[in-house]
């Protein structure tokens, strides 16, 4: 930063706090306290007045330059993080005082006001990575068959060779537990395991028990939030998860719900500890058209399957508890269903099928997405039967979880450099690396160029069409009833033992 030498730390404690005011982290009266915690961990023992007009995150990077130059904070972005965290900690409101402001302004002002006041802190404070998830690159893949949206995650920062020794030598902890117990705001963090200091949790009781409203430190869509059991368990799903479901979208009209699969392979990244997730987006999923009508035998809620590559049911009703009956003899029936000629298998050894679900709300009616899901593996498709099958693997090879399942396709970072190798392959005949995953995938793409020659732009919008194409095949993968007669017929069978 230019002029960023002329100063000295002691200016630059005043600065940050001054910025943590302007950015509504503290008040004009905290600033004293703010600056003397500052100076202690810094070292200093003075502060000196000075003017800058720097945003209070390029203030926080200078200061973490000063730490590392004189031996407070390690080298390496793991510990730069560390140090990062810590600072905006001392900028950051107490628990108690948080969980006041939050509560008073949901009392004066509503839900809605209360949400987006903790997530513009939660910005303000680094707690949430913005400007490292405004490195994610987005595309919108439009295909015959509907929409897919492609995300690039660019986001999580790489670990150097610092970051990787400091692990090694660092002795195996157990506290806290995952990265989602509510003991983790005001932790220092660890080399493999990130500082808490600037994190605030919301707690909520749902269904007689204590959980925690939290957002999730990198977003993958607007107001992404995460509501956490209080205790370290692992997920489940039964009657009470989806009464939890609705006292949550109850208490936040404004934002959708969803729970992931409690397996593995058709789960989610973390499934140690209970929780929900969801924000304030519309997925593709939204979007999906009606394939067939479902009867439910009751007029009060519409059902229909959805033209989707995953296999999914919408159920539509202004009554919770109809909502609720369908949801759990879905739940019950699918855990034990069965059918071979598919490959539909419940159980083995363990249990194979489970469910993805998402719930919204519009004014008084609800809206239920039930996704079937089965996870059995088979020495052909030893990573799952219904998981991206292997040809497509080099797209993406990990779990299809709830943000996937509703049209928001997550793909490594590193992709995106990969698919420049094939742009230039296609263009100017350059050899792949020798590691590339992607050289069958390329000789399709060479029989699918068109006539007329592409110049550099139309080949990366032809790479990236196809590569939409690829992310429908393989969420087609994943649908325990394809659309297409059999399937068709298959899920209406199941059906049938539903609602008969």
């Amino acid at each position: 930063m230019q002029g960023q030498m002329e100063w000295t730390a002691e200016q630059a404690v005043s600065l940050f706090c001054q910025a943590a005011v302007q950015s509504g982290l503290i008040e004009q009266e905290d600033v004293d306290y703010s600056i003397n915690l500052l100076l202690d961990l810094l070292k200093l023992s003075a502060p000196q007045e000075a003017a800058s007009l720097l945003p209070i995150h390029d203030l926080a990077n200078y200061l973490v330059d000063y730490a590392i130059s004189i031996g407070l904070c390690d080298k390496g972005n793991e510990a730069r993080d560390r140090f990062k965290t810590k600072l905006f900690g001392r900028v950051t409101p107490g628990p108690a005082a948080i969980r006041e402001k939050f509560n008073r302004i949901n009392l004066k002002s509503g839900a809605k006001a209360a949400t987006d006041w903790l997530y513009h802190l939660c910005c303000a404070n680094d707690y949430i990575k913005i400007r490292r998830i405004n490195r994610n690159i987005r595309h919108q893949a439009v295909l015959p068959q509907g929409e897919l949206e492609l995300l690039f995650d660019l986001a999580k920062p790489e670990k150097d060779e610092n970051d990787l020794v400091a692990a090694r030598l660092t002795p195996q902890q157990s506290y806290p537990k995952c990265v989602l117990c509510r003991e983790n705001p005001g932790y220092a963090g660890r080399p493999g395991f990130p500082a808490r200091q600037n994190h605030r949790i919301i707690p909520m009781q749902l269904h007689h028990e204590t959980w925690y409203f939290q957002f999730s430190p990198y977003q993958y869509y607007p107001q992404q939030y995460l509501v956490i059991n209080s205790n370290h368990q692992i997920m489940s799903l039964s009657l009470s998860d989806f009464q939890r479901m609705f006292e949550v979208i109850d208490t936040y009209p404004h934002y959708f719900i969803g729970s992931n699969a409690d397996l593995p392979i058709v789960g989610g990244s973390i499934l140690t500890h209970e929780h929900f997730q969801g924000g304030s987006y519309d997925f593709p999923l939204k979007k999906a058209k009606t394939w067939f009508t479902i009867d439910t035998k009751d007029d009060e809620v519409k059902g229909e399957a959805l033209r989707w590559p995953m296999t999914c049911m919408k159920f539509k009703s202004a009554s919770k508890d109809k909502l609720l009956n369908i949801m759990i003899r879905i739940l019950d029936s699918w855990s034990t269903y069965s059918d071979p000629e598919l490959g539909i298998v419940a159980r083995s050894q363990e249990r194979h099928n489970s469910l993805t679900s998402i719930i919204t709300k519009d004014g008084d009616s609800y809206s239920v997405y039930l996704l079937l899901r089965n996870n059995r593996c088979t020495p052909e498709h030893p990573h799952g039967i219904f998981h991206p099958h292997e040809e497509y693997q080099h797209i993406k090879k990990e779990n299809i979880g709830l943000i996937e399942a509703m049209g928001l396709i997550i793909l490594q970072g590193n992709l995106r450099k990969e698919l420049d190798q094939v742009e230039d392959f296609l263009l100017n005949e350059s050899p792949l690396p020798p590691e590339s995953p992607h050289r069958l995938w390329v000789k399709e793409l060479l029989e699918a160029l068109p006539e007329t020659p592409l110049d550099e732009s139309g080949m990366k919008e032809f790479v990236l069409e196809q590569l939409g194409i690829v992310c429908y095949k393989l969420m087609c993968d994943t649908g325990v009833y394809k659309q297409d007669q059999s399937g068709e017929e298959g899920l209406k069978k199941y059906l049938d033992t539903v609602f008969q």
